[in-house]
């Protein structure tokens, strides 16, 4: 596996899964780490050489874990160490090779000097329409009818968030199984409710003044989020008596 010596985890999942990543599913494993990518970016760096995913028949990108892992450390060694994209891929390239390649001290560096590490901003990925169509890999006339019943909703200035990516590459899928949209607004009103009883529970945090506390906000609102998707997916395996991995 490769390694840098920046470290982190950002694909670590996708590097657990053998199986090949539509651009929509490697967009929302990287996002955790690296709110701001999308799918543009994740293009880009494909047009630059940095990646090189498969490609199906029909010309849609499909990426191994390998590739994510690639991307992630990209990703990271642009952001804690400034490196330009050219440097980035001879020194990637040199690992794979198996040279030990020191990593290369190019543009600026954070140094003590520069204090402490700038807060974090809550910061959502977005994707634009047509981004959105390409990575779920439908057409204008499904997502139509999805806003139509709730299912996805763009945001005020007409993007998406990037798990719209998800929801519409599951909607789609349940579609082959005969489940229409408006069959799902159940399941959307559940969310709904569930999300709402997140907010109460996170409300006073949010609203604090301290940074630190909105920080402790935002981390309690995914912990919380985890909790109530793992009990949700519980409760409907134990209605339908299934037992699934």
């Amino acid at each position: 596996m490769l390694r840098t010596p920046s470290g982190g985890a950002g694909s670590g999942t996708a590097a657990r899964d053998s199986g090949l990543m539509s651009i929509g599913t490697v967009l929302n494993t990287l996002r955790d780490e690296f709110p701001e990518v999308t799918i543009s970016k994740i293009r880009f760096l494909e047009a630059e050489g940095l990646i090189e995913p498969q490609r199906t028949p029909s010309g849609y990108r499909k990426f191994s874990a390998g590739d994510v892992e690639r991307l992630g450390h990209v990703l990271r060694m642009q952001r804690d160490h400034y490196l330009p994209l050219k440097v980035i891929r001879e020194y990637l390239d040199a690992m794979e090779r198996g040279e030990a390649a020191p990593l290369p001290l190019v543009g600026r560096q954070r140094t003590a000097e520069d204090g402490p590490e700038p807060p974090e901003r809550p910061t959502v990925a977005r994707i634009g329409k047509a981004e959105l169509l390409a990575a779920a890999d439908v057409d204008e006339a499904d997502l139509k009818d999805w806003e139509s019943y709730g299912l996805v909703a763009p945001l005020e200035d007409g993007a998406y968030d990037a798990e719209a990516v998800t929801v519409a590459e599951l909607i789609a899928e349940l579609g082959r199984f005969g489940i229409e949209p408006r069959h799902l607004r159940v399941m959307k009103a559940a969310a709904d409710r569930e999300a709402g009883l997140v907010d109460q529970v996170v409300a006073p945090l949010k609203r604090h003044r301290n940074p630190q506390t909105r920080a402790l906000a935002e981390a309690r609102t995914k912990e919380l989020a985890a909790l109530t998707t793992k009990l949700h997916a519980a409760l409907v395996k134990t209605a339908l008596g299934v037992r699934l991995p």
